[in-house]
């Protein structure tokens, strides 16, 4: 009976164990698939772009592959010779019974990983000091559109479409911004946002985010002049303009301030001396594959240099780059619903909660 049982538990073992294995890849694949699908969903809201996962990594990799390639490539060249001289006999290979620059080698690394941490971790900084500053003009334009919609009274016809015309002159503020920070000029997108008086006169001005700002804080003056305004709700609104400015100014200053260059130089000194050592040091255990491992190695490093470089100046173009359009669009949808759905302030005031 013993002998029974003990077939009939590993029968049921054998049976089973297919179906476990089968249940381990299932569930393996639904967790990858859900990786993939969470980070396609994490691109989308930050780009409003909508890629697959294969999609998702070609176009983030496309700004600094391209750039790093060559000094690969090199990297993978000079691994192949070494492995040739060292298969035709000639000593380019470190001493095996000599640990001293094994040391060495292992300190250098040390080195050279505390420096890419630091490299790194100061560009994520100034990476996220951008990305606050333009989540605090977000909400710095919602509170100075609301305010200005509300508080400035309206007693002619003339002064809604100049209370608008104020509103879409906020949203050109984050627009010229933009391009401002980008050192481009003004463009048509500007055009529909104020007057074509404006538009022409903006494209002579060497400043047009600050030339805007002065608009604003105009117009604020005239209807305090007109009394349609007190001097308390004035100096709030003047204080939201100048909070405008004063998110300006602290992206200019990420922008021209960039990291010292002597870490960049340096940095890129440290991967190619490594890089041209650690295949003296490889080749008697991987022979030919040292080309390949001085390749994948010199990948590593300077895709993470890179990323740094990519990120230290968070306002262009590149895919790791803020999604600036994207928030700019963000701020234009708000003023236009603003505009669209509430009502005049001489309505809603009348308004029964």
């Amino acid at each position: 009976m013993l002998g029974l049982s003990r077939f009939i538990a590993n029968f049921l073992k054998v049976l089973t164990h297919p179906i476990k294995a089968q249940n381990k890849d299932n569930h393996s694949k639904r967790s990858q698939s859900k990786e993939n699908n969470y980070a396609s969903a994490k691109y989308q809201l930050y780009t409003g772009e909508k890629v697959n996962w294969w999609q998702l990594i070609i176009r983030l990799e496309k700004s600094i592959f391209p750039v790093i390639l060559p000094s690969v490539l090199f990297y993978f060249t000079y691994g192949l010779l070494i492995s040739l001289l060292y298969s035709l006999g000639l000593p380019v290979a470190f001493p095996a019974d000599s640990d001293v620059i094994t040391k060495a080698v292992l300190s250098f690394n040390i080195g050279l990983t505390l420096l890419l941490v630091f490299r790194t971790n100061t560009a994520h900084e100034r990476f996220w000091e951008g990305r606050k500053l333009w989540g605090m003009l977000v909400n710095a334009t919602r509170n100075l559109t609301r305010d200005i919609w509300i508080v400035v009274k309206e007693k002619e016809p003339q002064d809604r479409a100049e209370k608008e015309a104020t509103l879409r002159l906020v949203v050109a503020f984050a627009f010229a911004m933009k391009l401002h920070l980008r050192g481009e000029g003004v463009n048509e997108k500007l055009a529909p946002l104020m007057s074509e008086i404006q538009y022409f006169r903006l494209k002579d001005i060497n400043h047009p985010p600050l030339q805007i700002a002065f608009w604003i804080g105009d117009y604020l003056q005239y209807q305090y002049d007109r009394d349609r305004l007190n001097a308390y709700q004035l100096a709030a609104l003047h204080k939201l303009v100048d909070e405008l400015v004063d998110i300006l100014g602290g992206c200019e200053r990420i922008l021209k301030t960039p990291l010292p260059l002597i870490y960049p130089i340096i940095l890129r000194k440290l991967v190619l001396m490594y890089c041209l050592v650690l295949p003296l040091e490889i080749v008697p255990d991987v022979r030919w594959l040292t080309g390949v491992v001085t390749a994948f190695v010199s990948f590593t490093l300077l895709s993470i240099e890179q990323i740094g470089a990519e990120i230290e100046e968070p306002f262009g173009h590149d895919p790791n780059d803020l999604p600036l359009p994207r928030i700019c669009q963000t701020i234009r949808h708000n003023v236009e619903e603003l505009i669209s759905l509430a009502p005049s302030n001489s309505r809603s005031a009348n308004i029964k909660f």
